[in-house]
C-alpha cells in the first residue's frame, strides 16, 4: 500500500493551532512510515501493524465526525474483508456525534478524537462497548491493588473519573457503529476522551465533565492516543475471539452503577438496582416485580437523581 505524506506544520496538538493540512500513513510493503512531530504516527503504526496487519494511520486537522468518514468509505461498494483496518484522529470535529445522535462538542485541542475500523466477526456483539470502555479504562488508569480506581465506567458506554465520594463526572465515551450485514462486517469504533477542562463558551468552563488533566497534568491528547490504542486493538481482537468473558471480572471492579438504583429510559422505562451485567453485556436490574435484563440498544441509563448528561462520544 502507497505512503501519502502531505507535508505539515509541526505543532502541540494539546496547546497549539490545528493542523493546516492532513497526514495520511498507510502501511507500506517494506518500511513503516516517515515519523510524525506531535501524534508519532510512525511509532502508532509500529504498534499497531503486528496486531492489525495492513492498517493504515491517519491525522487530520478537522473533518465532520471520524466514525462519518470511515462510514462513508465502506459504503463505496467495497466488502468489509477487502478494507484495511485505519486509525482516524481528528485534532477538531465539526459535528461529532455520540450515542443516540446526540451532538458532543469540543474546542479543538481539547479532547482525544479518534476512530479505529476494522473487519470482525465475533460469534456475539453483545457487550462490545463494555470490552472497549474496559481497556481504555485500564490503559488510562492501570488497575493497582492499593489504590481505588480513578476511572469508573458507566454502562453502557461511558468513563466516568470517579471522586473520593463515590461520584463522578463524565470523562469520555465509545461509539461503535457498523456497516453491511455479512460476515465479517465493517466496524468502526469512535472514542472521544476529554483532555483539557470542557469550555461551555469563551469564559465559562463546565464543572460536570472530567478531564484527564485532572488526572495527569501533563496530559495531551498524542500522549492519550499513544496509550490507549494498542491496548484498544488488542482488546477488540480478543473480544472477537472469546467475547466479553475475558473482560468481565475487569468490568465489574469499574462498575460504576452496581449496587445503585438507576433509571432508564426507553420503550420498558424502570427505576431499580443495578446488579451488574450478564454474559451478554446486557444489564441487570433489580425491580419491585423482579429482575429485569436491559440491552444497550434499548435505554439510555443515569442515575436517580442525576441531571441528564449527554451520552457518547466525539466521533
Amino acid at each position: 500500500m502507497p505512503l501519502r505524506q502531505p507535508a505539515l506544520q509541526a505543532h502541540d496538538a494539546g496547546t497549539a493551532p490545528a493542523l493546516s493540512a492532513a497526514v495520511r500513513m498507510d502501511a507500506p510493503r517494506t518500511a513503516p512510515p516517515t515519523p510524525h512531530p506531535a501524534w508519532g504516527a510512525r511509532e502508532l503504526w509500529l504498534r499497531l501493524a503486528p496486531v492489525l496487519p495492513g492498517i493504515g494511520v491517519e491525522v487530520l486537522a478537522e473533518v465532520d465526525s471520524t466514525n462519518s468518514e470511515l462510514l462513508a468509505r465502506a459504503r463505496h461498494g467495497r466488502r468489509a474483508a477487502d478494507l484495511a483496518p485505519c486509525l482516524l484522529v481528528a485534532e477538531h470535529q465539526r459535528a461529532g456525534r455520540g450515542r443516540l445522535g446526540r451532538p458532543w462538542r469540543t474546542l479543538p485541542g481539547g479532547a482525544l478524537t479518534f476512530s479505529l475500523a476494522l473487519p470482525m466477526a465475533p460469534r456475539g456483539w453483545g457487550g462490545l462497548s463494555l470490552a472497549v470502555g474496559t481497556a481504555l479504562a485500564d490503559a488510562l488508569d492501570p488497575p493497582d491493588d492499593g489504590a481505588p480506581s480513578r476511572i469508573g465506567i458507566k454502562w453502557p458506554n461511558d468513563l466516568w473519573l470517579l471522586d473520593a465520594r463515590g461520584g463522578g463526572r463524565k470523562l469520555g465515551g465509545v461509539l461503535i457503529e457498523t456497516s453491511g450485514a455479512v460476515v465479517p462486517r465493517w466496524v468502526v469504533v469512535g472514542v472521544g476522551i476529554n483532555v483539557l477542562p470542557r469550555q461551555v463558551d469563551a469564559t465559562e468552563f463546565s464543572t460536570g465533565y472530567g478531564c484527564l488533566r485532572e488526572i495527569d497534568p501533563h496530559a495531551t491528547a498524542p500522549a492519550a492516543l499513544a496509550t490507549v490504542v494498542e491496548p484498544l486493538a488488542r482488546a477488540l481482537r480478543l473480544f472477537e475471539a472469546d467475547g466479553l468473558a475475558p473482560f468481565a471480572a475487569r468490568f465489574a471492579a469499574r462498575d460504576l452503577l452496581r449496587g445503585r438504583t438507576v433509571t432508564t429510559s426507553g420503550a420498558e422505562g424502570a427505576t431499580g438496582v443495578a446488579d451488574g451485567i450478564d454474559e451478554d453485556g446486557a444489564l441487570s436490574l433489580r425491580c419491585a416485580d423482579g429482575l429485569r435484563r436491559v440491552s444497550s440498544g434499548e435505554v439510555s441509563v443515569r442515575l436517580a437523581g442525576e441531571r441528564a448528561t449527554p451520552a457518547g462520544s466525539a466521533c
